[in-house]
């Protein structure tokens, strides 16, 4: 800086200190809770997003002791519409302050925040908050399983990126957590994974597969063998290809390598088999009796696959079952059909019922961005009919999951996650720190919304 300069600045009274932000927090304003993936636009275009404490540390110099207009935007809140239709507040931002900025639910579910990535408390950091919280190495999770095992949770996530680099694992990344492992069922909330890593402390891959392509795991489960031992197990795919597998097969964890090791390829791409044949195991895992009294391993929602809930059985292809479900599903009200393009399920106790979560495939106004609720008599259904729970304009939450080990199912709580994306949509914006991320939501059960899917 010339000394002209700093005695211009001087001269005109201008602080050469730096700002100390004002704490802009956003709250649901049914409940007072924070809302995280809150954008805030000035009217010079700068843009500021909500962290999962729900809090943008405002820090514009040429704003400070000014009426400033922030137009807000969130996927399924909104704040009031003036005489333009501009949806927004005017605020007046002071140094050190503190602005608190309500919106209105517009949606059944209630956002509690993103999962992973980098930066989850980083706007309430700066305003000297959450000093304590310790960032993961990791800035992007693609594709969420979870399954109990050895008295704990254990994640695992598709394609991740790194500070390093995008995409700087391919071969899945992994983490373990406490049972339960939410820190809180209202925002802020995160949890706190114990990633696996290399010798640097860097987060690594841990299922590694000769050949060409990232290693996707889907069908996580812990199953007991013959002896009563426990293993852990997924299936996997080699993907040479954009979205297309070369290979599919079983994998077993290997607790003293803390790897996955293979322990059969049952598909091979060739000219005589494109795809592979159904039923095999895929998607989410759910340990359930069906409609026959009998126990058995469910996968994929709604679920297409089943077999014995043993390690053997899970090995043995002659034991795999194919399960017939609908290609769509009614909604309440009688519109379009819903058409599934993920889903999960699992039980809840408060309703005594089975409950599904679907990622709508060709929706509106989101083509991938639109996530219903159904309930069902059983695993293999009947199902529905179906109510919309949470929306995302122009963008994509993909691989939806219930996040059933998180919650007592005896209570009215059902949580899910999903990949919030732009892929998939014509949006050239990627929302800074969420983007290409886990988001978790909380449904109220008991909430009088959802009972058009309760028949109540």
């Amino acid at each position: 800086m010339t000394q002209t300069l700093l005695f211009w600045m001087a001269a005109s009274g201008l602080a050469l200190a730096q700002v100390k932000p004002c704490k802009v927090t956003v709250i649901d304003a049914e409940n007072g809770w924070p809302v995280p993936l809150v954008e805030l636009r000035t009217t010079g275009n700068v843009t500021f997003w909500t962290d999962n404490a729900g809090v943008v540390a405002f820090d514009l110099p040429e704003h400070m002791g000014v009426a400033t207009w922030l137009e807000v935007f969130s996927h399924g809140y909104e704040a009031p519409a003036d005489g333009f239709g501009n949806r927004g507040v005017r605020v007046t931002p002071e140094p050190g302050g503190n602005v608190t900025i309500r919106v209105e639910r517009k949606q059944i579910a209630k956002r509690l925040g993103r999962l992973t990535g980098a930066g989850l408390f980083a706007e309430a950091q700066k305003c000297g908050e959450f000093g304590e919280w310790q960032e993961s190495g990791i800035t992007g999770s693609d594709t969420v399983r979870v399954a109990p095992y050895e008295k704990g949770l254990f994640w695992l996530w598709g394609d991740t990126n790194l500070p390093s680099y995008p995409l700087g694992i391919f071969e899945t990344s992994g983490a373990m957590s406490g049972v339960g492992g939410l820190i809180s069922m209202e925002p802020p909330t995160a949890i706190r994974y114990d990633y696996f890593r290399n010798k640097e402390g860097t987060p690594r891959a841990i299922s590694p597969v000769p050949g060409k392509g990232p290693t996707w795991l889907s069908a996580l489960v812990a199953l007991p063998d013959r002896n009563g031992r426990e293993h852990l197990v997924a299936t996997y795919a080699k993907i040479p290809e954009m979205l297309a597998p070369g290979e599919m097969g079983l994998m077993e964890w290997n607790t003293s390598k803390k790897e996955f090791e293979t322990v059969l390829k049952f598909w091979e791409r060739s000219e005589d088999q494109k795809s592979p044949p159904k039923p095999y195991p895929d998607g989410h895992a759910i340990l359930a009796k069906g409609p026959d009294g009998k126990d058995w391993l469910y996968m994929n929602g709604p679920p297409d696959f089943k077999c014995p809930p043993t390690f053997e059985a899970w090995k043995d292809r002659s034991t795999w079952q194919e399960v017939s479900q609908p290609a769509s599903f009614e909604t309440v009200g009688g519109g379009e059909p819903l058409t599934v393009a993920s889903a999960s399920i699992a039980w809840s106790e408060y309703r005594k019922r089975w409950i599904m979560i679907v990622q709508q495939k060709f929706g509106k106004p989101s083509v991938f961005g639109e996530v219903w609720y159904l309930e069902g008599e059983s695993p293999e259904g009947p199902w529905g009919p179906a109510v919309k729970v949470a929306t995302h304009e122009n963008y994509t939450f993909y691989n939806v999951m219930i996040d059933w080990p998180l919650y007592d199912s005896a209570e009215p709580v059902l949580l899910f996650e999903g990949t919030y994306t732009h892929t998939f949509t014509d949006n050239p914006e990627k929302t800074p720190r969420y983007e290409y991320n886990q988001v978790l939501y909380r449904l109220d059960l008991d909430d009088p919304a959802l009972r058009g899917a309760q028949g109540k």
